[in-house]
């Protein structure tokens, strides 16, 4: 196909984000041409975690129905995708965080997502590496990991010759049509951009902005830890408006690796880690998991996230470009919204009435806020 004649629609990024439109555009009937310019972005540098977040009734309706397609496709996922329906146990350090956890869980459950919450014993019991004096916490079953890279190429396969990808960078767009750096014109009466940070390169108006994260790997060792653990003040830190931050974030990944997080940076566009920042991360980590100081930490690498201004994601058509959708900003939550995003994208291109209210993520929002700060 090459994007000529016969495609329906372009999606410009091989990411997670952009995988999963071009799969979900493939299964409505669409012949897709993904435009893949082999740079690593943010779904190689991520935690790859599918976790219901709900720091506002916007992210929580998202993420829960995203999950609740992941939930039909993991069984079909190749071992190499990694799925592991560990769950996520949200850790509260001091008893007035159990309100918090209270909290969160009456509003998963308004969006019929199950969680328990638990006793310190209970934390205990269930992960006998955290370190003592934990107040309880709050499990979340349905939740869980999976090595986003991997998923993506997946998705991009299980579609069959429907997709066809072109390798190249995309460094303009034209009237339904994206150049590339080779001089080729791929044309076609959709073109939808899901390549993060480089949109802005594309778009007349920047939209996203940088928040860079440091991320560790452990060596090899016997499983002992079960589930994803996360600190209850992670929302804090994951929509902090500037600066930098840190938050405990750890995954046992299924080859027996300890995956650590979290850091956010904002606007620090470079790869280079920062050291301090790191050893803070790595701190603040040990302090949940006293065990990791006996740990051998193999490889620390850095991402950047691409958020938008209100922290929620882009997704539709632009509003001065009837042929140009967006499916941008996701943040730190593009693997979880991977595929919710793609369906409600895919239902505005198609006309379809979307399964939840996408009103609050609609990309237009973005273009009014430029136009008033100008």
């Amino acid at each position: 196909m090459g994007g000529g004649r016969g495609v329906d629609a372009i999606v410009v990024g091989a990411g997670i984000i952009g995988a999963a439109c071009a799969w979900r555009l493939a299964r409505e009937g669409y012949r897709v041409s993904v435009v893949d310019d082999c740079r690593a972005g943010a779904t190689a540098a991520g935690m790859g975690h599918l976790v219901c977040m709900d720091d506002n009734p916007a992210e929580l309706a998202l993420s829960a129905y995203s999950l609740r397609l992941w939930r039909e496709v993991t069984g079909r996922m190749p071992q190499a995708c990694a799925w592991r329906g560990c769950g996520t146990l949200w850790l509260a350090e001091q008893a007035n965080e159990m309100a918090i956890a209270e909290q969160k869980r009456a509003r998963l459950a308004e969006q019929g997502v199950a969680a328990e919450l638990l006793t310190a014993e209970q934390v205990a019991a269930m992960e006998p590496m955290l370190r003592q004096g934990l107040a309880g916490g709050l499990r979340v079953p349905g939740d869980g990991i999976l090595y986003a890279p991997q998923a993506a190429r997946w998705l991009l396969a299980d579609a069959g010759v429907a997709i066809d990808v072109v390798q190249g960078e995309a460094i303009a767009l034209d009237e339904a049509a994206v150049r590339l750096a080779d001089g080729r014109e791929l044309a076609a009466p959709v073109v939808v951009l899901a390549c993060g940070l480089r949109a802005n390169d594309l778009l007349s108006q920047p939209l996203l902005r940088a928040k860079k994260g440091h991320l560790a790997i452990t060596d090899r060792y016997p499983p002992r830890v079960r589930h994803q653990l996360v600190e209850l003040g992670y929302g804090a830190s994951a929509h902090a408006s500037d600066g930098a931050s840190v938050a405990f974030n750890v995954q046992a990944r299924p080859t027996g690796q300890w995956l650590i997080g979290s850091s956010r940076q904002f606007d620090s566009v470079d790869s280079s880690l920062d050291m301090p920042l790191l050893a803070a991360m790595l701190m603040r980590a040990q302090h949940f998991l006293p065990t990791l100081a006996q740990l051998n930490i193999i490889r620390c690498w850095t991402g950047l996230r691409a958020a938008s201004a209100d922290g929620l994601p882009l997704l539709g058509a632009h509003p001065r470009h009837t042929w140009l959708w967006l499916a941008l900003g996701h943040e730190g939550l593009g693997v979880t919204t991977a595929l919710g995003s793609a369906a409600l994208l895919a239902a505005q291109i198609g006309r379809q009435a979307p399964e939840i209210d996408d009103s609050p993520y609609l990309a237009a929002r973005a273009f009014a806020a430029e136009e008033l700060s100008v």
